[in-house]
């Protein structure tokens, strides 16, 4: 028996660092992707040391395991949600999206050590061609939401990279910020349904202040955000992901607007095939 996984990466429009406090997000699942192929044997196991444990943790049988990925490391792209979502569709076959999300935050938990909440996981397994997610995590309801086509994507790398296992992002300032922050973004999250791309620039440019006095940003990162702000048919810039560097989201008016970057639209989510010799 062999599965073939293939998962997404996402891109959060807006509502970052809020999963975990029961709060609001809007992402997107990307047409950058990661496949596991997973081959059985008839005994032991084969691949790299992270998938085998993971493969193990997940109850995983006898198996060769390949990855082919095109999601970047570290850079806020959720390479490590996206493999333990990999892992746990080959193990199980299809699944409903929600248990496999949960799944997949146990072995990032357990295994990577990597203290994450399920913005990843949902943005990935509820993804729609053409379309981003408003999630709840207060109840953790997904209502999908038709991208408009004047809100045209960029990704600037910042060439600052953080660990996987860097849980300093959970608890960098105190307790009244954090929840600012939360509600804040929050009412972003809201008001950026239907809004027109300018609008949605200014929610971003907000959202990074916000993550800047959360105490997740680098001195290095707010120097291009705001550089990025100021460039001419750019309307709104913000850092992405966990914090302390990756990759930086850029609103643009037009695909001519920063040419050595491509765009990134709204893709499927992640899926699992199942073939038999």
């Amino acid at each position: 028996m062999q599965r073939r996984a293939s998962i997404p990466a996402r891109i959060n429009i807006i509502g970052e660092h809020t999963d975990y406090a029961g709060g609001k997000a809007m992402p997107f699942a990307l047409d950058v992707r990661m496949v596991l192929h997973a081959t059985s044997l008839d005994e032991g196991y084969e691949g790299g040391a992270t998938v085998v444990a993971l493969w193990k943790s997940a109850g995983g049988w006898p198996a060769r395991l390949t990855i082919e990925s095109d999601i970047p490391i570290g850079v806020g792209m959720s390479s490590s949600a996206a493999l333990c979502l990999a892992v746990v569709l080959c193990v199980n076959g299809p699944m409903k999206p929600f248990d496999a999300c949960l799944e997949a935050q146990r072995l990032e938990h357990e295994v990577l050590k990597t203290p994450c909440g399920l913005l990843d996981q949902m943005a990935m397994m509820f993804g729609k061609e053409g379309h981003a997610s408003v999630i709840d995590f207060s109840n953790n309801s997904v209502e999908s939401h038709i991208v408009p086509s004047e809100w045209m994507f960029k990704l600037v790398d910042s060439g600052i990279y953080r660990t996987l296992s860097d849980a300093s992002y959970r608890s960098t300032t105190d307790e009244s910020i954090a929840s600012a922050h939360v509600s804040s973004e929050n009412e972003r999250v809201e008001l950026a349904v239907g809004a027109t791309a300018k609008k949605l620039g200014e929610l971003l440019n907000q959202s990074h202040a916000s993550l800047k006095r959360r105490g997740v940003s680098h001195p290095e990162v707010d120097a291009l955000v705001a550089a990025l702000q100021q460039t001419e048919g750019v309307y709104g810039a913000r850092m992405m992901g966990g914090g302390f560097g990756g990759m930086i989201l850029v609103l643009v008016a037009s695909e001519d607007i920063l040419p050595n970057q491509r765009l990134y639209r709204p893709s499927q989510g992640g899926f699992v095939e199942e073939f038999f010799e």
